[in-house]
């Protein structure tokens, strides 16, 4: 749906690659399968660190690991020191119990921290960074480990601005085979950036006796009423003018409906006959336990339809999406594509990858 809020010059290459979009929009959640980092990138547990409008979290990936990140040290007598980092405007130091400990550059620790710290981010969460602590000038100690503790609560709109540079550089290359796969992929994490439960620690009601409610929100009731009853006319896409602003609103928005989600559910549940909330279906040759038709649309009622208007917003920023990057790449001509767009290289790898095994990470439930 949202191919149709694009501009004319763009449907060249969505409108005609529109089955493509439509069966690859799945693909990251197929990479579950297949890498212990894609599971984060589709959430944010944003309440783990504070209230809502969560200004203690940094809007940079950089800055927010930095800061909810801790260190060890390994002294030459085989002590260990837990410390975490303390940065101010023109310097950064480590804080233990002991006091402060070592001093740097501010430039120079965050420049450190880009180019050595960060390209390891994909070997592990504990990062071996011994020449930083000669940085810091830190004596009698045989090692120096950092420890993200933040990414495992998900990065997701970290994830969809990198999306969004990486689509406008394909765009700028005239790479339109990366361009639409990209493009493809981002839509699918704007979904999720747009339902209210992938915001959340609390993020399929486990904390509070609602297990399933997850589902429940972004497939059940979508599936029951979206073909006959969802307005899809949203409008054309817009331009976005700050980016990060754009995700993170998007995310925020989200997290604002978390308190309705779960009360509206366990309202419902209290008061719709217990016999009556879930029927048994016949789903992929087995019978299943889903929320009945008449129960789901009590819910949706009694959320005001407040999943088709994600679903409706979700469309709108994803063409928004799209249309921004392609603009800010400077509008390239998209009726001249060369070779066949569909051929992937890594096509089969990816769907094998999908068909069976364990996903790594927490279970997504769409």
């Amino acid at each position: 749906m949202a191919v149709f809020t694009l501009p004319q010059e763009m449907l060249p290459l969505f409108k005609k690659e529109i089955e493509f979009v439509t069966e690859h929009a799945v693909d990251p959640d197929k990479r579950r399968y297949a890498t212990k980092h894609e599971a984060v990138r589709h959430y944010i547990d944003i309440d783990q660190w504070g209230t809502y409008p969560f200004e203690n979290v940094p809007r940079n990936f950089t800055q927010a690991l930095i800061h909810f990140s801790s260190v060890l040290l390994v002294t030459g007598n085989a002590d260990t020191i837990s410390a975490s980092w303390i940065v101010k405007p023109d310097t950064a130091y480590l804080d233990t119990d002991s006091g402060r400990l070592g001093s740097i550059n501010f430039k120079t620790f965050d420049s450190y921290f880009r180019n050595s710290v960060m390209p390891k981010y994909y070997d592990g969460p504990i990062f071996r960074a011994d020449d930083l602590a000669k940085k810091l000038e830190l004596k009698n100690v045989s090692a120096f480990f950092i420890k993200d503790n933040f990414s495992e609560h998900g990065i997701l709109p970290y994830n969809l601005i990198t999306y969004h540079r990486k689509l406008k550089s394909a765009f700028e290359a005239r790479n339109f085979r990366r361009a639409l796969r990209l493009a493809t992929e981002m839509g699918h994490y704007i979904g999720d950036a747009h339902v209210p439960l992938h915001t959340t620690t609390n993020y399929n009601g486990q904390l509070t006796d609602q297990v399933g409610i997850h589902a429940f929100w972004e497939s059940r009731i979508p599936e029951l009423f979206a073909d006959e009853y969802y307005d899809y006319f949203v409008g054309p896409a817009e331009l976005i003018e700050d980016i990060p602003e754009f995700y993170w609103n998007m995310v925020l928005e989200s997290h604002l409906l978390v308190d309705s989600v779960l009360q509206i559910e366990k309202r419902i549940s209290q008061t719709f006959p217990a016999d009556q909330q879930y029927c048994f279906e016949d789903r992929n040759f087995a019978n299943v336990s889903q929320p009945c038709p008449a129960y789901a649309k009590a819910f949706s009622d009694a959320m005001q339809d407040m999943v088709e208007e994600r679903f409706r917003a979700s469309i709108h920023a994803i063409g928004s999406a799209w249309y921004s990057a392609w603009y800010a790449a400077g509008q390239p001509d998209l009726t001249s594509q060369d070779g066949n767009l569909n051929a992937w290289p890594d096509q089969d790898s990816t769907q094998n990858q999908g068909s069976r095994g364990k996903i790594f990470g927490r279970q997504h439930w769409d």
